[in-house]
């Protein structure tokens, strides 16, 4: 009986560790590969491609939060062998990249392995995200080489609630496959998109499978929706809700949230109390709403620190945040639990408020029919003012009163409440709210060279954003990168410094940087005259949709227009010979306006340029691409002016 209970002890075991062993196969072994593949060197599917993917695996395993990969591709040209250099992306803090093993075969089938040690590269460093890349530079790449590597990424655990797989790459694909082994605690639905015709992920065994053949390169172009939005992928979807019918789904759904963030917030007599030191009874409810946003802004967010250290993490555990009440004695919480305080405090104001889980469209685009709780990836407030919906989002750092970070706005939310919620759209401020102003008070040389100040003052979400993607970093790259933000709107070489100090850690709607500048050979000579352009700031639009055709949609992050107001006064004995007209185009997406002066030897040239979209279908790129030709055929127009005694030139 003992030996018997042994066995099954035995075998328990066994089928565990069998269960939580990822689906790859062994680290150290290598496809073969075939006398083909190494003579290739076309691939008639996709004609003149410097490089293919021949072969590619995804194994993920949602029991043991691990995943492995293993890529082939061949090198086509000489501008594939870019790919030695391959970067294997991560989320640092939530992947663990290992286990990885490169080699080279070179044409004639010798082998030279990859022997270095990764270098890790970041990619993004934004908005408590630090996503990285280890790269690994392959020895001896020479055209007709195959490059190969795998390795296996080890996944925090609630990774395993955004499974997916990501089809398209950047070079053509020969052939894919996927696997998972979904987590066993949870139902598991999955959608796809782009696949090609008859090809779809198939359950079985306990695992679902995908096997995939000649996938098209994707095509990345300026201006275009999140790169995962537009390209062929499986999504996995984890919840203890199986409901088939989406609306009953998310009726569902958001009774279940609405309990949860009730019980965080219900502290009606300590949330009373607390409203009392903030406002006044006499105040009107919009000034309520700001003086509460105001204060919870002076908490802590702890979701938007700098890493900490191991002592600091220790210190910590102890200050578990249970509810509102909590957060507010502590004077910390994260941006979350934060937006919840504002949520309970506006509510103790008397006014009426509801939560609202949002998706953000930075990464994807939320659908309701998909049925994946977990897009609804962040939270707002929505307050009933003056019979509108307005929406705030005080957890999010540096974001001014009445406007949300831009990948909240224009998207769909889930209102919750006892009774199964309702869909709301989160407003988007137009061109008005967010946008770039740039006075210029300069001077121009006899020897053709601006010199002066400009003061550029950003707004609205070019605030925001410039604040958040820079918060964590020091005081000398903050510096630079707004000199370089000036440099690169000038279509020439310049000199800037920046004079002032920026406010960088306040929520303040605007951010101004003042300069001094220097452009040299801004007035050109052309024989006896100067030619003196009226685009001074219009760099950034000249290479716009330069294509003749587009492939993918039109996306604008936001609305968001740039206001010109430039003074440039001549040496004396300079004369104006001539001025170009203004130009004025009202249109309901894009307008585009300026003016040139004379006075007395002043010129004054202003421009405004707004775009008032977010998204536009390709059918209307013709029209757009137009627009900014003749954006940049009005920057280019001239002033033609009479030197004195010393000619401009170059």
């Amino acid at each position: 009986m003992q030996f018997r209970r042994l066995f099954l002890f035995v075998c328990i075991c066994c089928a565990y560790i069998l269960a939580r062993a990822p689906l790859a196969v062994n680290a150290e072994d290598w496809q073969p590969i075939s006398p083909a593949e190494l003579q290739m060197t076309s691939m008639p599917e996709a004609p003149g491609a410097p490089a293919v993917i021949l072969y590619r695996q995804v194994d993920r395993d949602d029991v043991a939060n691990h995943q492995y990969t293993y890529v082939r591709i061949k090198v086509l040209t000489e501008e594939g062998r870019k790919y030695a250099n391959a970067e294997i992306p991560f989320f640092n803090g939530n992947e663990s990249v290992h286990s990885i093993k490169a080699r080279t075969i070179r044409p004639d089938g010798s082998i030279a392995n990859f022997e270095g040690k990764p270098m890790d590269k970041m990619i993004v460093k934004a908005k408590g995200i630090k996503y990285m890349a280890k790269v690994i530079v392959l020895p001896d790449v020479q055209v007709g080489s195959i490059i190969e590597y795998h390795y296996s990424d080890q996944l925090k655990e609630h990774y395993a609630f955004d499974s997916h797989w990501i089809v398209s790459e950047e070079l053509f694909t020969k052939n894919a496959k996927f696997s998972l082994k979904p987590n066993q605690y949870l139902p598991v639905r999955f959608s796809w998109q782009g696949l090609p015709a008859g090809v779809a992920p198939k359950n079985e065994r306990g695992a679902i499978h995908l096997e995939v053949n000649n996938i098209a390169a994707f095509q990345t172009e300026d201006y275009m929706p999140p790169q995962n939005e537009l390209k062929a992928r499986v999504d996995f979807m984890y919840s203890e809700d199986t409901e088939p019918q989406a609306d009953k789904f998310w009726k569902n759904e958001a009774k279940r949230e609405n309990g949860k963030v009730e019980s965080f917030i219900g502290k009606r007599k300590a949330m009373e109390q607390a409203v009392a030191q903030i406002v006044s009874p006499t105040d009107t409810p919009e000034v309520k709403l700001q003086k509460i946003y105001a204060r919870v802004q002076q908490l802590r967010n702890t979701g938007y620190e700098a890493e900490t250290t191991e002592q600091e993490r220790t210190r910590e555990k102890g200050k578990e945040i249970k509810n509102v009440e909590d957060v507010w004695k502590s004077g910390a919480g994260s941006g979350r639990e934060i937006t919840w305080l504002y949520l309970a405090l506006v509510r103790a104001a008397g006014l009426e408020a509801y939560p609202v889980l949002v998706s953000r469209r930075n990464e994807y685009f939320f659908t309701p029919q998909v049925m994946d709780p977990h897009r609804l990836d962040d939270n707002v407030v929505l307050v009933k003012l003056n019979g509108k919906d307005t929406f705030y989002d005080p957890g999010t750092v540096f974001t001014p009163f009445g406007i949300l970070p831009w990948p909240e706005t224009a998207v769909k939310g889930l209102r919750l409440d006892k009774d199964g919620g309702a869909w709301v759209t989160t407003a988007v401020p137009d061109s008005t709210v967010s946008n770039i102003t740039r006075k210029a008070d300069l001077r121009l040389t006899d020897q053709g060279a601006l010199e002066g100040k400009v003061t550029v003052t950003f707004s609205g979400l070019e605030a925001l954003s410039m604040r958040l993607e820079l918060r964590n970093q020091d005081e000398t790259t903050r510096t630079k990168f707004i000199e370089d933000v000036v440099r690169e709107s000038i279509p020439v070489g310049i000199d800037v410094e920046l004079k002032n100090k920026p406010d960088w850690s306040s929520s303040s709607p605007t951010l101004v940087g003042e300069f001094e500048i220097k452009v040299q050979g801004w007035a050109s000579a052309a024989g006896h005259r100067a030619l003196i352009p009226v685009g001074l700031f219009g760099a950034p639009e000249k290479h716009v949709f330069e294509h003749a055709m587009r492939v993918h949609p039109i996306y604008f992050d936001f609305p968001t227009g740039r206001i010109d107001d430039v003074t440039i006064e001549l040496p004396l004995d300079w004369k104006v010979n001539s001025l170009p007209p203004g130009h004025k185009d009202e249109g309901k997406v894009c307008s585009y306006n300026t003016t040139v002066e004379n006075n007395k030897g002043t010129l004054h040239l202003t421009r405004n340029l707004d775009i008032n979209a977010l998204v536009l279908d390709t059918k209307y790129y013709l029209a757009l691409r137009k627009f900014f030709q003749m954006v940049k055929t009005g920057d280019e127009q001239q002033i033609v002016v009479q030197p004195g005694g010393i000619s401009a030139s170059n």
